[in-house]
């Protein structure tokens, strides 16, 4: 266990093997969250939880640690606070679950036994926020409002066609070419082919088929 709060720790390191019929137990814990990679690798842990909210270096990078010198060590990242920001870059730093510390000894036994078999877990609610965070925005939704000439005529720039290349293909004129591409970019509301391209690649275009 990684974390600063010492009656948490002690706590649950007296509940969990008497609330897990021994199946679970803390083999060391620490404060500082720069000795946690040192620590895992010491304890020969199965499971690091690591509090997200560290003085530094921090959680998240304590997590990143672990993972870098025992990459097959699960990683559960927890928190006083169920802050979707902070669950992120814990998950993103290498953490395969997410749990709120306000949680009983008892609900804990769970996941951290079901992160050995595999799984991943986050509590639902903030699982909802993380998806929401992810959904389509409104320039997600411009490929769907272009027509199929200007969907095709912004895979051409994404995939780096010139004015002569967009012109033989489309079957126009070098300078009615430049005239679409123009009006391309103002709908995408991009300055550049450079940015169009990466707008592409940002919105999944290539994977919305080819209409």
């Amino acid at each position: 266990m990684v974390d600063d709060h010492p009656l948490f720790t002690r706590g649950l390191s007296l509940l969990l093997p008497e609330v897990s019929d021994g199946r679970v137990r803390v083999v060391g814990t620490t404060d500082d969250a720069s000795a946690a990679a040192a620590l895992v690798q010491r304890a020969r842990a199965d499971v690091a939880v690591v509090d997200v909210q560290m003085p530094p270096p921090g959680g998240a990078r304590a997590i990143a640690a672990i993972r870098r010198v025992e990459p097959l060590v699960r990683v559960i990242a927890m928190s006083g606070f169920a802050e979707a920001d902070a669950a992120l870059e814990a998950l993103r730093a290498g953490a395969v679950g997410f749990l709120p510390k306000t949680a009983d000894p008892e609900s804990l036994v769970g996941p951290l036994l079901a992160v050995l078999d595999g799984w991943s877990v986050v509590p639902e609610s903030l699982l909802r926020g993380l998806l929401d965070r992810a959904s389509p925005t409104e320039s997600d939704g411009i490929a769907a409002r272009l027509t199929a000439d200007e969907r095709r005529l912004w895979r051409l720039i994404a995939a780096g066609s010139g004015t002569v290349d967009i012109a033989t293909t489309l079957h126009v004129s070098e300078r009615t070419a430049k005239r679409l591409v123009a009006q391309l970019l103002r709908q995408l509301h991009v300055a550049t082919r450079v940015e169009a391209a990466a707008l592409a690649g940002r919105v999944g275009l290539d994977q919305q088929g080819q209409g």
